[in-house]
């Protein structure tokens, strides 16, 4: 990642950069980004001070293994949760356990962040969407199948790491219009 004033450009190599167009919407660990330049080896993307300030972004290391997904078409089948690639809040791994081939990952987030999540709800994590199993105040817990652990960033997941949390979008306008009928607003 470069510095460019008070943004940054971050390059991302993948095979998929071939298929990108300019200005094509790329999430990048649940960051939606928008590509600025690309090769068939690689596409750039402007991070501004904003995303920088709210995800996990500015701490990218050269290297780093990243979730890459593009958007849905609009023509497209809808096979998941509604991830929209706009990072909410930043939670912390509190602890990873093996169970089998699976892996289970309790994660601390923030209480206006613990407040939208519903056990079986949906919540994404670094752009993985991930059905909440457990939760604990303002902890909750995944599990992660072996097919997701293997094909995504979380395979290098550690205790103490802190990730980009999206909360299931419906949770939020539910609250928004919540809070703009209590009676506290008028």
């Amino acid at each position: 990642m470069a510095q460019t004033g008070a943004g940054a450009r971050l390059r991302v190599a993948t095979p998929l950069a071939a298929e990108l167009s300019l200005g094509e919407s790329v999430s990048v660990n649940g960051t939606c980004l928008t590509v600025v330049d690309r090769e068939a080896s690689h596409f750039d993307a402007d991070v501004s001070p904003e995303t920088l300030r709210r995800t996990t972004l500015g701490a990218f290391e050269a290297g780093r293994l990243v979730n890459l997904e593009r958007p849905l078409r609009a023509d497209g089948r809808i096979g998941g949760h509604f991830v929209l690639g706009h990072v909410d809040h930043l939670g912390r791994i509190a602890r990873i356990e093996r169970q089998g081939d699976s892996y289970w990952l309790d994660i601390d987030a923030p209480s206006d962040a613990a407040v939208l999540l519903v056990s079986k709800g949906s919540v994404a994590v670094d752009g993985i969407s991930l059905t909440v199993a457990a939760l604990a105040g303002s902890r909750f817990g995944v599990q992660i199948v072996p097919f997701t652990w293997q094909h995504t960033a979380l395979c290098e997941a550690r205790v103490g790491d802190v990730v980009n949390l999206e909360t299931d979008v419906i949770g939020k306008y539910v609250a928004r219009l919540l809070e703009a009928a209590s009676p506290e607003r008028t």
